[in-house]
């Protein structure tokens, strides 16, 4: 095979590279040396193959199902070693999930895992086209694409190899799962069977999340002492943020700002900011062991407790993603929109670009720049009619779209 003579090559290359590169000696080593032993089970296996810590993020619905309605343990393998540490840090409390490291597509790794384990079906993420792991493992058990996607730039990349895909694409896949009608035209036109592609939604929007009772939220504005306010939450922020934010609160009336910081060491500088602005603030602990409280009217509420932003999202009138206004990448936009929120977020939308994306296309969120921006976003959401109907069409495009594979696997 052409491919695994090139590969020959290549290792050739990276073995001199590697003696000059301590960096990529060690991503090399951690890849090649890996002891599989520890995946001897009596019962078969779903290998669940992802790119990188955003592909394992988004196969936590899919993860879920499989362990609830199949006995079968999962194997995922990530190729960066982000993605490696987050999935450790999701499942390694599982017995049921093993974690390891893509073996970079060698043939004898992947027949050496494939000797091991008791496969009956790989999952491939998005696009991940590994011609050996599909190949070798086509030959034990079905092979699944699932939430597949192909962009634009990989398109024109892709027509030109069609001939040498073909083959893969066309006997080898049992099913394509793919985002939208678009992925589906795509894949088509590289070599798939129509037959064998689904439009199932995208599993970033698969989401579901604790809901709150009337009372359960009534009780909240209780305890934080909104007295009728409106709630602006802003959750996640980073450093950087805060203080925008609270620039645009400055000019809104009757509004109680709920500031939930992504880590809760920052929490001493930001009473020190809103100390020096003076403005008048409380922390959530106080107000819930209902100490050094008194009934005096507030500006700012700190939210000085983990695992309660979603709670807050519930009762927000206005809800602001954090990571967004400083070069992080954004936290979670879906969290607001399941609580029927429309979001306001910043520029920096790497790590949800997608999501940004669908979201800004529907008009159920709005991206902003700075304070001001903010100022007169707020004020249009006060104007504008609900756009919950607009928010559920979303989440009825892309619902159960873990269900629907896993029930089809």
């Amino acid at each position: 095979m052409i491919y695994n003579f090139l590969r020959v090559i290549i290792y050739i290359i990276l073995f001199f590279v590697c003696i000059f590169d301590k960096k990529k000696r060690e991503f090399i080593r951690k890849r090649f040396s890996q002891n599989f032993n520890f995946l001897k089970s009596e019962n078969k296996y779903y290998w669940i193959h992802c790119s990188s810590v955003g592909e394992v993020n988004l196969t936590d619905s899919l993860v879920k199902k499989i362990l609830e309605k199949k006995d079968e343990d999962i194997l995922i393998s990530t190729f960066t070693d982000t993605g490696y540490e987050t999935a450790i840090k999701k499942y390694s409390a599982n017995n049921r999930v093993k974690v390891i490291y893509f073996p970079l597509d060698d043939y004898f790794l992947i027949r050496k895992i494939l000797k091991i384990i008791n496969l009956k079906g790989l999952i491939l993420i998005e696009t991940e086209i590994w011609p050996n792991l599909i190949n070798l493992s086509y030959k034990k058990g079905k092979v699944f694409s699932v939430n597949g996607r192909i962009s634009d730039k990989s398109y024109k990349k892709y027509l030109k190899i069609k001939g040498v895909l073909k083959s893969l694409l066309t006997n080898k896949i049992e099913k394509y799962y793919v985002q939208t009608e678009i992925d589906k035209e795509r894949f088509e036109s590289l070599g798939a069977t129509p037959e064998k592609v689904i439009v199932t939604g995208n599993l970033k929007f698969d989401i579901e999340l604790q809901n709150y009772s009337f009372d359960e939220k009534e009780k909240l504005k209780k305890e934080i002492l909104a007295k009728g306010k409106k709630i602006f939450v802003a959750g996640s922020t980073r450093t950087g943020e805060d203080e925008i934010i609270i620039e645009a609160l400055k000019k809104l009336e009757d509004y109680l700002l709920v500031l939930v910081p992504r880590h809760l060491d920052r929490i001493p500088k930001l009473e020190s900011t809103i100390k020096s602005m003076g403005i008048n603030y409380k922390k959530f602990s106080e107000l819930e062991e209902k100490t050094n409280i008194e009934e005096q009217d507030y500006k700012i509420l700190i939210v000085d407790k983990m695992g309660v932003l979603r709670k807050f999202y519930s009762i927000a009138d206005v809800s602001f993603v954090g990571g967004t206004l400083v070069n992080i990448g954004g936290h979670s936009l879906l969290e607001p929109l399941f609580y029927r929120k429309t979001p306001i977020f910043g520029e920096y939308l790497q790590n949800v670009k997608d999501i940004a994306k669908e979201i800004l296309r529907r008009e159920i969120g709005y991206k902003v720049k700075n304070s001001d921006e903010i100022y007169e976003i707020i004020l249009k959401i006060e104007k504008e009619n609900s756009k919950e109907k607009e928010i559920e069409e979303f989440f009825n495009a892309n619902k159960n779209v873990a269900e629907k594979i896993v029930s089809d696997l």
